[in-house]
This record gives structure tokens, sequence and C-alpha cells, in this order.
């Protein structure tokens, strides 16, 4: 009985087995045909360019990435500058994958992220991104407090705090400079803007802000900056916002005194233009001014000083909790270097501030021979060195102490970005131990003088005379400019602008002659700029190492105007 107890139980759980494979189809095994090709792999984080920006040594970066074969995938590695720092050989998915990771150990300088993937017949897929920490940044304005690039985060940089977003704030996919500009909302009515504490930025009763803006009229009215403390009023902080239509957008500023507020109905901007403006606005104890690329548009009186009671948040981009209203919403224009400063900044100060927003290279010489702008050391040819003299900073530079000494500094011209028109500037104390010299070089070879340019100098111990040389392609360009009185021995700010069509040279902010030609210059086979010397192409005639002092150098990728020359001074 027990026996035919047991087989019936056996025979049911056999009947059960089958019962649940009933009308269900057996797995056939599918042929997943040849292997087409490489793998691919994207990288979201960090973006091609990406910087960061941070106080510490050293920094943590976030990776993100997604590789793709059609039949398999059996290794991933990720490296940075050569050294790998993660391998994955095991996945869920063996078609897609994809990973985050963070690596801890990013120092100041440039570097190179490397996605490796290989699939299972052995072919091999690199994506390569590069990205960069920066030097923690230095103010460059007197009285700088806040700075936003906007280079592909919402970082401000003077003390590396990271914004908080509200709605999904982006990116314009364009830039006045750097990689990247804000552009708050897409489309009207989106209520989208980032936030910054402004417990650190102890803010006075005089302050000022300035960024350059590209309208986009999509929403025809949003905020720009606000600093507010209740929606009941407007009584406290300030609001930057613009209003107007498809033609034309006025830029405005409201500010609350504690018992009241003021208007400012600033200028118009016209849509059409679609052009990168310079917007700045000041607030002083008794008014406040708007500028537009440092034309004043208007000025506005206040009855007291700003008033900062309850205030605790810098919104970007929209009028955010304290001014939504009245539709100032999200803004679809391009923001870009975005600052504030602790002081009414003067005119001069605005437009000297927009002429350095076109600088390509700025050297200082405080002790080093280094590009601040591009971060690169110039590369040294002889003995240059330091005059133990400056008009600015600790020191200054001298290429050399003697006659006929073949010193001065290169820097390399691609990384300039110069075309048709440029300009540079520097204080210069001459001294005529070497009667002529080189002072800044550019050439392709030294049997002509028809490409780039060359400011040098000639005379005796009583005079020298500062001239410009521009190659134009089939002939050149002289400009005889101006002379400098050795004996007085004083520090003269020295500038050249060259156009499309014409050279001017500048001391003191004072033009003192210009030069016409009938084509630009040509840039054909020049690879370096020298400093201090006619160099490899212009050391004939004598023009040598200088042994005069030089100091604050820039050079600029466009023709300065006399008035922006004469705010540097």
């Amino acid at each position: 009985m027990k026996k035919i107890l047991k087989y019936t139980l056996g025979l049911l759980a056999i009947l059960m087995v089958f019962s649940c494979y009933d009308g269900i189809d057996p797995i056939t095994e599918v042929d997943p045909g040849p292997d087409a090709g490489a793998p691919t792999v994207d990288i979201m984080k960090p973006a091609d360019g990406f910087s960061i920006s941070d106080p510490e040594p050293i920094s943590s970066l976030e990776i993100e990435f997604v590789a793709e074969d059609d039949i398999e995938l059996i290794l991933i590695t990720v490296s940075i500058d050569g050294s790998q720092i993660a391998s994955y050989d095991s996945f869920t998915d063996y078609r897609v994958v994809s990973r985050e990771l963070v690596y801890d150990n990013v120092e100041v300088g440039e570097h190179t992220l490397e996605v490796t993937a290989t699939d299972i017949v052995g072919n091999v897929f690199t994506k390569t991104h590069n990205f960069s920490k920066e030097p923690p940044y230095v103010p460059m304005y007197a009285t700088e407090i806040f700075y936003m690039p906007f280079d592909g985060d919402y970082t401000e940089l003077v003390s590396s705090t990271a914004a908080t977003e509200t709605g999904a704030p982006g990116f314009a996919g364009e830039s006045f400079a750097g990689l990247n500009a804000l552009q708050a909302a897409t489309s009207a009515a989106q209520d989208n803007y980032v936030s910054y504490p402004i417990a650190d930025l102890e803010l006075s009763t005089t302050m000022s802000g300035a960024f350059w803006y590209k309208v986009d009229a999509t929403a025809t009215r949003s905020g720009i900056l606000t600093i507010g403390a209740n929606a009941d009023d407007r009584f406290q902080g300030f609001r930057l916002f613009r209003e107007g239509n498809d033609v034309e957008q006025r830029i405005k500023l409201n500010v609350g005194t504690g018992t009241g507020e003021s208007w400012n109905d600033g200028g118009v901007i016209a849509v059409a233009d679609n052009e990168w403006v310079h917007v700045a606005f000041t607030i002083s104890d008794t008014e406040t001014k708007i500028y537009f690329n440092g034309v004043l548009q208007l000025t506005s009186t206040l009855a007291a000083p700003i008033d900062w009671t309850g205030c605790t948040e810098l919104n970007i981009g929209a009028g955010g909790p304290t001014f939504s209203y009245w539709d100032h919403l999200g803004d679809t224009s391009a923001m870009d270097e975005l600052r504030l400063f602790s002081s009414a900044l003067s005119q001069n100060e605005i437009i000297e501030m927009i002429a350095q927003s076109d600088q390509v290279l700025y050297m200082p010489f405080d002790g080093s021979f280094n590009d601040v702008v591009s971060d690169i050391t110039a590369t040294e040819t002889g003995t240059p060195g330091f005059a133990g003299d400056f008009y600015e900073g600790i020191n200054s530079f001298q290429a050399a102490t003697t006659t006929m000494e073949d010193s001065y500094l290169s820097v390399p011209f691609d990384g300039l970005g110069l075309g048709d028109a440029f300009s540079g500037t520097f204080w210069y104390k001459v001294n005529a131990t070497a009667t002529r010299s080189g002072i800044l070089t550019v050439g392709a070879n030294a049997d002509d003088r028809l490409q780039g340019f060359r400011l040098f100098r000639e005379g005796n111990d009583v005079e020298q005379r500062i001239k410009l040389n521009v190659g134009i392609g089939t002939g050149e360009s002289w400009n005889d400019g101006g002379v400098i009185t050795v004996a007085n021995g004083e520090w003269v700010h020295v500038a050249f602008t060259v156009s499309p069509t014409e050279s001017k040279i500048y001391f003191n902010g004072e033009l003192q002659l210009t030069s016409t030609f009938s084509s630009p210059v040509d840039w054909t086979g020049c690879t370096e700029l020298n400093i201090g010397a006619g160099g490899p192409t212009f050391s004939y005639w004598d023009h040598w190492g200088d042994t005069s002092a030089m100091d604050e150098l820039r050079i600029f990728d466009k023709e300065l105007s006399q008035e922006e020359i004469q705010s540097m001074l």
C-alpha cells in the first residue's frame, strides 16, 4: 500500500512539472551574428575641457560613462594620465554597461581621462576627455568679492562655493569667455535659477555687479539678479531684471532703502543684434548707475542707502522667491562672467574690465615669467632676469644687462589666437645701455619682415624712439611712433594697436603716430612671441636683448580704443 502511494505521488509530481511548461515554447539559441565592429564609449562626466575650481590642493572628480557593443563587452578600463584607476570585467548586461565612480586624487594641472572598452573578439575603442584643476582663484580686481564663470558648473570661485539649483537651470551652449554660459530657462514661465548664500559677501551700502549678457526674448520679461527679504515689498536688497518684447529689452534696477524703493530704468538692448553686451550696475549711498559696454545709460538717486535687513540669498537667472511676481521668472538669455564688487565701480574701472576681457596674455613679472592667462611659463633664451625695480607689484622684467646680449623670453604664438586686430600694453622704463633693442617680436623668418610684427627701440643715451613694423604678406608697414627722453628715468605706459588697415602707438594714453597699410597683418609661419629682444627673426641691426625695464605686459585680441588704453593708467 505504501509503495502504491509513493508511486502515485511521484506520478503526480511528474505531471505537475509537465503542466508548468504547458503552452510555453522551448528556449531556442539565437545566433547573434558576426561582430560588426569595435565598441563605443560615451563619457558624460567630466565634460571635455572641464575645469575644477577648488581651493584644496587635492580634489575629487566624478566620472560617468556608458560603453556599448553589438555582441559582448569583456573588459572596460579607466585611466587618468596613463595610470589605470578602475577595471571592469563582469557585467549584468554584456552589451550596454554604465558606470559611475569618483577619483579622489586630482592635483593642479592638465589631465587626461581615458575609458577603454574591449569586446569579445578583441576590438578596442578608447574615448578621451581632457580636464584640468585650476589653482585657487585669485580675484583679478581690488574689490572683487564674487566670480562665477559658468564653465560647466555653478561654482563661485572666490569662496569655491557651489550654488544651489532650483528647477532645472542649464547652460547656453555658447559663451563670451571660457567653455559655457548660464541659461536659466529655455521657455517662458520656467521658474529656474541658481542661489548663493550672501553671508560671506559682507555686503555694505556700496557695491557693483558686472556680467556679459546676450538677450533672448523667448521669455519677454525675467529676473536677472535678485537679493530680497520677502515677496510683500521691495524695501530691502535689489532686483536687476528685464522687460520688453521681441524687438527690444530694457534692463532695470530696483533698490530697497528700508522704508521705500528706488527705480533705475537703465537702457535698452536691441534683441535682433544678438550680441554680447557688457552690463554693469553700481550702487553707492546716494545713487545707482547702469552701464552697457562701459557707456552710462541712466543714473537714479537714492533717498537712503540700500537696506540688507533679512536678505539671505542671491538668486541668479530669475526673480526667485521674493521677485517672481509680474512674471519675472527664469531668464532665457545667456549670462557669462558674473562678478560682484564691494565698491561702486567708476566708469574707468568698468571700461578697463571690458578691455581685459579680451586679454590673451598677461605677465606681471612678479618673480616669475608666467603668463597668468594661460598659466604657461615662458621659455628662456640666454639669461633674462629682473630689474629690481617695478611699476606695480614686486618686480619687473629686464632681458639683458649689457649690449649685444641675446637674452629674451618666448611663448607659443598659437595660444594667443590673434587675428587681424590686436593690441599690446606695458609699462616701460628706458635704459639706453643698449642703444637699440627688440621689445616684442613675432616673425616667420630672418630674411624679410613680411609676417608678424616687430616693436623695438632705436636711439642714443639722450632719447629713444619706439617703432613698430607690421608684415602684411607682400610688404611691410612702418610706424615711427614717438620718443622717450632717457634722462627722465620715468615709467612710461606704452601701447600699440593694430587693425586690418592701420597701426597706432600711444605713450601714457596719448596717440603718438598712426600708420596705414593696404592689407591686414599676415601670420603665416609665425610660431613664437619673443619678449625683450628681436629674437631669431629680428636680431639683425643689433636688436638684441633689452636693458630697459618692462612691467605689466598685456596682449589683447582686439584693437583697443584710446579710452580703453587711458582706463589702464
